[in-house]
């Protein structure tokens, strides 16, 4: 069967000290890459990053959005996915220059990836690690052997020309005393893994690309969730930020232009603000 929405399934492996995920998505990638004019390069670079971003998120234990975020010296000077537990995914790129670079550390150079987790109840906290690595893939591997201490392997996979995105994650379960089996089941699961395919889990649903995988396992499968674009601005925001200016340049911008007007750069919706919505904020005196 093919897939017929954008999903992510969780699973576990009976018998095994392994928990896997799995996501795939089509209109999501479209919905982020239709608002903008990328190359094929970063728009597949963009596209791992949000199906890397989806399986990060089905990892928290708690209600919360997540921010993955690309920052180096190299053409891509910053490149950002947020997610949140209901899996609403939105991603922008900023690119120094134009560029024919196709791998990670051409078209980002020398940089980070920073990590920031925003529970809905609880204090943020942030993970930072080099891009050291020569695949967006193995850069989450590291931050999970850093940051989280959990072995965890991951697998991504994005085409612009299908306008497609896609990923697997497998995590070993530390729920026991024997360490030796869960390394030997982790590693077990990797290797099966490893023989995904693109055009497999572009086009497989869960259930048949996960028996391709593991026909002699058994693996539970959950509830599919699922993913969708969904930009997190509003106007709301754009007022709180407002607030931040001063009173004296807000009237010389409505003075100059009749309005102040904020576009948002994931989504590219404008917010215009006339002179009686920002009254509260011209009432004001801001230093």
């Amino acid at each position: 069967m093919t897939i017929k929405n954008d999903v992510l399934n969780r699973y576990l492996f009976d018998d095994m000290h392994v928990r896997g995920e799995l996501v795939q998505l089509k209109q999501t990638y479209q919905d982020i890459m239709n608002l903008h004019d990328y190359s094929p390069a970063v728009s597949q670079l963009l596209g791992e990053l949000v199906a890397a971003t989806c399986l990060l998120t089905a990892t928290l234990k708690f209600e919360g959005e997540i921010a993955v975020q690309l920052q180096g010296d190299g053409p891509i000077g910053y490149l950002a996915v947020n997610g949140n537990h209901k899996q609403e995914m939105r991603g922008i790129v900023r690119l120094t220059e134009k560029t024919d670079e196709t791998t990670l550390k051409g078209l980002i150079g020398k940089g980070n990836m920073v990590i920031t987790i925003r529970p809905d109840k609880g204090e943020p906290y942030q993970g930072i690690v080099a891009l050291e690595k020569d695949t967006l893939a193995d850069c989450l591997a590291h931050y999970f052997e850093v940051s989280e201490q959990i072995p965890t392997k991951i697998w991504l996979f994005s085409d612009n020309d299908k306008q497609q995105a896609a990923g697997s994650l497998v995590q070993l379960l530390p729920d026991g005393d024997d360490k030796e089996k869960q390394q030997l089941d982790f590693e077990h699961v990797c290797q099966l893994t490893n023989t995904i395919k693109g055009d497999e889990i572009f086009t497989l649903d869960a259930e048949t690309l996960l028996y391709r995988l593991y026909h002699q396992e058994t693996v539970q499968l959950f509830e599919p969730q699922p993913v969708c674009y969904q930009c997190s601005c509003s106007e709301e925001k754009c007022l709180t930020a407002i607030a931040q200016i001063k009173s004296s340049e807000l009237k010389s911008i409505i003075e100059e232009q009749g309005k102040v007007s904020m576009t948002c750069d994931y989504c590219k919706t404008t917010y215009d603000f006339d002179e009686l919505k920002l009254q509260p904020f011209l009432l004001e005196t801001k230093h």
